[in-house]
């Protein structure tokens, strides 16, 4: 009779630890999902950021060529002597 408690006691126990297994890997399979599913996010996010970073660039361009130009031509309307009339 001892010898079936001992086999009831380990066939309970070997149960108990397969269960916790089972759970720990069902919450690890849960996170990485959750994982997976930010790193996509995050990933749509980035290549947001990427296109209006370069968006941003291609104005500050534009913007720093017409600032040049206003510039030199404010240069040019400097070097220009005043009309005889002043």
């Amino acid at each position: 009779m001892a010898n079936a408690e001992i086999s009831l006691t380990a066939h309970s126990n070997n149960d108990n630890y397969i269960k916790q297994l089972e759970e720990r890997v069902d919450a690890l399979e849960s996170r990485n999902v959750f994982q997976d599913d930010v790193i996509e996010q995050l990933s749509q996010e980035l290549a947001v950021h990427q296109s209006e970073i370069t968006e941003l660039k291609e104005q500050i361009q534009i913007v720093a060529s017409r600032l040049k130009e206003a510039g030199n031509l404010s240069s040019k309307e400097q070097v220009e002597p005043p009309p005889p009339h002043y």
